[in-house]
């Protein structure tokens, strides 16, 4: 599911990469890997577990933004019969990752890999998560292999999981892809990913399930200080997320039949969330009528324009009561569902970026043969709930400093001027004090003030705005 994305470009004295780097500090973030770690992913690199099936002919294709190189997924997609054959191709980091080493034991650490607006922090070295392990074009990898044959109209009629040696043809990025299928150009195995993707968006509609087009923000220089500027998601971004989530539905399903796994749950939204979310959209002047479901609100809207991809942002609230949850010899969980998936659902295409994939993947891989899964991953499965929700609440510690660092950076010249509000929050335990939206920039921050009027539009004035404290406070004008 979504994250939200933030890019700043400049250079490295520039005063808010300055502000961003303190915050690491802060936070605690890991600053570089031991060496005892890069010593066995350097060792590993050179030396991985070669799985014995050959799938080196099919001729796979990634598609991630141009400058990634941490690439976990490939595909290949074809006709079969008449429906379709999606071959998913994903790192095989167990290959690489030795249980109980040094190597293994800084991944629980670290559990995954955090974004930062102006550089990301690995879960793995980058001998191993950026080159050996990555599904470059540049020579066979070994990988866990997923087959998944559709009918005509997309659902599932067979999976097939195993390790495999795969060798990635080509590097994609998204505006390329969808140039090529706008333009009537690409060849079938790119073409179909559209093809796909929109059977299986109609899918997700039938079974309620939503997906949110969360644009990028990028912080760019304005002015002698910053603006911000949104990126929509291309149609191919969605159509590819489709993929993703195919994939980590079979695995479910996978878990599910063989009674051991880890699934990735999501119970639905309680009320006060959702009247957040209205307040939001109030503030953002965008037309939420009682009669209309928040899903089909989502789907109606267009992240190209500001105060829906604002919105869109803000949707990812919803997306936090997520967790991972555990079950063991047929013992079922009161919930195995994801409630923005609408399905079983679980983490499994992100293992260079996610510490839960790599098990979801043997468990997977037993489920298929038959065989237990490894004593190793047994071991830890009870641990990963805990550790998973460690590593999300540092991720959104990180997410949510970082929208408070850019946000008064881009509103700290502007100390004084009064702007259009809503108050879409009060703190219960002190009245005085709320949190508006702005309608423009479309940033969040705290009010004080006396009788404050929930979900009502204010006229506010900006009093700090400190990228150094990460605050952004106004007033009632």
């Amino acid at each position: 599911m979504p994250r939200r994305p933030l890019r700043v470009t400049g250079a490295p004295e520039d005063p808010l990469r300055a502000a961003l780097g303190a915050l690491r500090t802060e936070l605690g973030v890991p600053d570089g890997f031991p060496p005892e770690v890069l010593a066995e992913a350097e060792r590993t690199a050179r030396a991985p577990r070669t799985p014995s099936y050959d799938a080196t002919d099919i001729p796979f294709f990634t598609i991630d933004p141009p400058d990634s190189t941490d690439l976990d997924q490939a595909m290949h997609l074809s006709r079969q019969g008449t429906g379709y054959r999606v071959r998913y191709a994903i790192a095989d980091v167990a290959a690489f990752v030795t249980p109980g080493g040094p190597l293994d034991a800084e991944t629980h650490r670290r559990v995954m890999t955090l974004y930062f607006p102006d550089e990301r922090v690995p879960l793995h070295p980058p001998a191993l998560g950026e080159a050996a392990a990555s599904l470059l074009p540049d020579g066979p990898r070994p990988a866990v292999l997923w087959t998944i044959d559709l009918d005509a109209d997309a659902r599932t009629l067979a999976v097939d999981v195993r390790r495999a040696l795969v060798r990635s043809r080509a590097r994609l990025d998204y505006a390329w892809v969808q140039r090529q299928i706008d333009e009537g150009r690409a060849e079938e195995p790119v073409a179909l990913l559209k093809t796909i993707g929109l059977l299986r968006e109609r899918l997700e509609l039938e079974r309620g399930g939503i997906s949110l087009n969360v644009p990028e923000q990028e912080i760019v220089p304005r002015d002698g200080g910053y603006g911000l500027e949104y990126r929509a998601p291309l149609p191919a971004d969605g159509w590819n997320a489709q993929i993703s989530l195919l994939t980590g539905m079979a695995a479910a399903d996978l878990m599910l039949a063989h009674g051991t796994g880890i699934l990735r749950t999501l119970p639905a939204a309680p009320d006060g969330a959702v009247g957040r979310l209205r307040r939001t959209a109030h503030a953002l002047r965008i037309d939420w009528p009682h009669h209309v479901s928040y899903a089909d609100l989502v789907r109606s809207l267009d992240p190209h324009r500001p105060h829906h991809a604002a919105f869109l942002l803000e949707c990812t609230t919803l997306l936090r009561g997520a967790g991972y949850t555990v079950f063991r010899d047929g013992a079922l969980p009161p919930l195995t569902t994801h409630s923005a998936v609408a399905a079983a659902y679980t983490h499994c295409t992100a293992p260079l970026r996610r510490l839960a994939d790599r098990y979801t993947s043997e468990l997977c891989l037993a489920a298929v043969s038959g065989d237990a899964p490894p004593d190793w991953v047994l071991a830890a499965l009870d641990g990963l709930p805990a550790e998973m929700a460690a590593g999300a609440r540092r991720a959104n510690a990180v997410e949510r400093e970082c929208v408070n660092v850019v946000e008064a950076a881009v509103l700290a010249p502007r100390i004084g001027e009064t702007f259009d509000a809503c108050v879409i929050d009060i703190d219960d335990r002190r009245p005085t004090t709320g949190t508006v939206q702005l309608a423009d920039p479309a940033v969040i921050g705290r009010v004080d003030g006396d009788h404050l009027p929930l979900g009502e539009h204010l006229r506010v004035r900006l009093t700090e705005a400190d990228p150094t404290r990460a605050t952004v406070r106004f007033t009632p004008a």
